[in-house]
Parts: structure tokens; sequence; C-alpha cells
């Protein structure tokens, strides 16, 4: 009997085990569905093969100057250079969250009399609204919240890696577009991540709002898919290898 009551034990123990072991893989199974597209990767900063090419240095196919004109930046060796007082480019096409790289390069020549904000200035902007900064802040001292890498007057990068003046930089940016309600209201805000040469700057970084000069950023105008612009600051800052993937 009592032989018979441990093995009544054991068996209902197996039981039990052999249960909870089929439930264990009930919820957490294999999914045969939704297979991701196969996208062949680029070599090295070079494009995959789902990308748009924005810039392979070859024309402005993909630009407007202002007011729509043809730009008038310097076309050159593979890139594009700022012309001070032309105006910023803007992209053809609009876009809302994506994967973007572009690769920048400030002046090799430093003039010694200019230092923070006016060596290599220049500016990404998102949906025309929101800026990540172009500067060369490699030994060159300014507001933290407006170096390189940072969300223009918003977030501080989280390390500085700029190279030297007249070296490639590049990002690769992560952006998540803002959603908005038919009130126009915010129902989720913009998100931005960076790697500035493959190191991480910004995470997940979630925008207030709009980039102002002066004063506080707010989602103020409601939009959805809109160019990315590429600023006219005045100073002779290159652009080149320029793709992105709609997300």
């Amino acid at each position: 009997m009592k032989n018979y009551a441990i093995c009544l034990f054991l068996l209902c123990f197996a039981i039990k085990i052999t249960a909870q072991d089929f439930k264990w893989k009930s919820e957490y199974t294999e999914s045969w569905n939704n297979e991701p597209v196969a996208v062949v990767p680029g070599e090295g900063t070079k494009p995959p093969s789902d990308a748009l090419i924005l810039f392979d240095g070859k024309n402005f196919s993909e630009w407007v100057g202002k007011d729509g004109a043809e730009p008038k930046w310097k076309l050159e060796n593979n890139a594009m250079t700022v012309v001070g007082g032309t105006g910023p480019i803007q992209t053809k096409r609009a876009f809302g969250s994506c994967q973007l790289h572009i690769e920048w390069r400030s002046p090799a020549e430093v003039d010694p009399k200019k230092t923070g904000q006016s060596r290599g200035n220049s500016g990404i902007f998102l949906q025309n609204y929101y800026e990540i900064q172009v500067l060369d802040s490699y030994q060159n001292k300014t507001y933290t919240n407006g170096q390189a890498g940072s969300i223009y007057k918003q977030s501080i990068p989280l390390v500085n890696v700029c190279r030297k003046p007249g070296e490639w930089q590049m990002f690769d940016i992560i952006y998540t577009a803002p959603e908005f309600d038919g009130k126009g209201e915010v129902v989720s805000p913009a998100r931005i991540t960076i790697l500035q040469n493959g190191v991480l700057i910004q995470n997940n970084y979630v925008l207030k709002g709009k980039t102002e000069n002066v004063g506080l950023p707010s989602y103020s105008t409601p939009h959805a898919k809109l160019p990315i612009m590429l600023q006219d600051h005045g100073d002779a800052v290159s652009f080149r290898n320029i793709w992105i993937r709609d997300l």
C-alpha cells in the first residue's frame, strides 16, 4: 500500500509537470507568419538593396533649392558643398519615419578667429522641423545642446566623437515621426536614435517639439510626411553618400 501511494504521488507529479510544460509551450510557440522581406546589406557604408539613394555624388536629381529652384551648392569630388547665402536645399520627396545615412565634413581650414557656432555649422532637418546639428565640435567649445549630434536646443549627445576638421563624419539616424489625431493633438511624439561614426550618441530620444532657435519647442503644427532639409548656415560644409530607408 505504501509503495502504491508513492507511485501514485510520482504519477501525479509527472502529470503536473507535463501539464505545466504543455502550457508553457502553448504560450511560446514558433511563428511562421509575416516572414521578413529579404534585403541585401551594403558593404561598409554603401546602401542596402531597399534604400533610396538621395545623393551619390553625381547630381542634384533628388534635391531642390530655395523656392524650388536648382540647388546652387557646389558639386565636386562626389560631394556637395554649401555655398553661403544660396539658401538651404531639401529633398524633392517627402518622408516620415525612416533610417537615414548621411556623411558630412566641416572645412579643413579653420579660422582661428572662429569658435563655437561659427565653425562648420549646418543642420539636418527631418520633416523640415526637427534639427540634428552639424558642427565642427573637435576641440571647439559651445553650448552642449548645440554641438554636433545634438537635437538642437533639446538633447545633448551622449558623447563627443567628432573627428578633426576636414575628415568625413557619419550619421546613422533612426527616426520615428510624430503622430497626430484628428484635432491636431500629439498622439505619439517623435523619437530619434543616432550613431555618429558608429558610436551611439542619441538613444531613442523623445522630441519635445519642432526646433526653435529661441524659446521652448512644441508640436504646434500637425503634419504628415515632409522633405528632409540641409541647412545653409554660411559655412562650406560638405555632404556625401546620402541614402534613406522608408520605415
